[in-house]
């Protein structure tokens, strides 16, 4: 393989971050993935593997690993890629370790609960700068560690976005590009949310038809909450919002559709939780979208009705019945 010279940096080594090093890595970039846990590190540096997070995958020998912060400081490009609940405060560590123009891009999917920020906006306040790029799209981590043909879009600053593409980019790990950051972190946030309600349905028993109807009626409501907050609705059409939303709602890899199954079939949220070692994002992200829905006066009743389940305000059987009783109306 041969190098590019670029440094990529990657704060997060779950499998999402561990699968974007391993495309950066084939690009030809130096790959550096820093983990919070110190066992983590040590698997990635000695056996070349990530069985915590991304079992089953044989990492390049190339791809190092560290609890430093610190050392992300000596890379050309940075891609945050901690859970949204903790990304804020892992931005805010690695603030002092960066050059103002070394280029970030926001890999995490999410909208911060209290506050309705998105990621980006949440990564900007503890970094103290503004030019940040968003990554998103349909992208199951362990198809991408495989180097199954992907495509994502990275949305941003010209600059910040080229220096993505160069460094992540290749035959197999598609990037196409926008200027639209707003539109593609809410494909990436609100899918998780909608990717639950579908595999509560499925869970259920409630077919095909009932999938397909909250797959399109969830994407209507991603164009309602992009459009309110002055994202585009032509970038809903693309691959980080119909895209992303089609594979979480239908691949079984989704740990936000499995979860939905088991809500589906009378789990507990508590049962459901216990023992995981990733986070279900679309748990996370609900009330976020929940809250910020009602600020904006945006109607989104898959998403409240998502929310109202997890937080133990209405049952499964409930949150259906109430969904098929509104009355439908114009469909956009």
């Amino acid at each position: 393989m041969n190098g590019n010279g670029r440094r990529v940096g990657i704060v997060g080594a779950g499998a999402w971050g561990t699968a974007l090093a391993c495309a950066a890595r084939r690009a030809g970039s130096s790959v550096l993935l820093w983990a919070h846990e110190s066992e983590t590190v040590a698997a990635i540096n000695e056996n070349h593997e990530n069985p915590t997070f991304l079992a089953d995958t044989t990492l390049d020998p190339a791809i190092a690993a560290t609890t430093s912060l610190e050392a992300m400081g000596a890379c050309d490009l940075v891609l945050l890629v901690a859970p949204s609940a903790h990304l804020g405060a892992v931005a805010a560590r690695l603030a002092r370790h960066l050059a103002a123009t070394t280029p970030v891009c926001v890999c995490t999917k999410g909208i911060e609960v209290g506050t309705g920020r998105l990621m980006t906006q949440v990564a900007a306040e503890a970094l103290k700068r503004q030019d940040l790029a968003a990554l998103s799209g349909p992208s199951f981590a362990a198809e991408v560690a495989a180097d199954l043909p992907t495509a994502v879009t990275v949305a941003g600053p010209p600059e910040v976005v080229e220096a993505v593409s160069a460094g992540l980019g290749g035959p197999a790990f598609r990037i196409y590009r926008s200027d639209d950051v707003i539109g593609v972190e809410i494909g990436g946030a609100v899918k998780n949310v909608i990717a639950i309600a579908c595999g509560i349905a499925d869970g259920r028993g409630l077919g095909l038809n009932a999938r397909a109807a909250l797959i399109s009626r969830g994407l209507a409501e991603m164009v309602r909450l992009g459009q309110a907050l002055g994202g585009r609705r032509e970038t809903q059409m693309g691959l980080s919002g119909l895209g992303d939303l089609v594979l979480t709602c239908t691949g079984t890899l989704s740990r936000n559709y499995t979860f939905g199954q088991g809500l589906g079939r009378g789990e507990s949220v508590a049962r459901l939780m216990e023992g995981r070692s990733s986070v279900v994002e679309g748990a996370v992200t609900a009330p976020a979208v929940a809250e910020l829905a009602q600020r904006l006066a945006v109607e989104m009743p898959i998403c409240a009705a998502v929310n109202d389940v997890l937080a133990g305000t209405s049952d499964v059987a409930s949150a259906i019945a109430g969904l098929l009783a509104r009355r439908p109306g114009e469909e956009f």
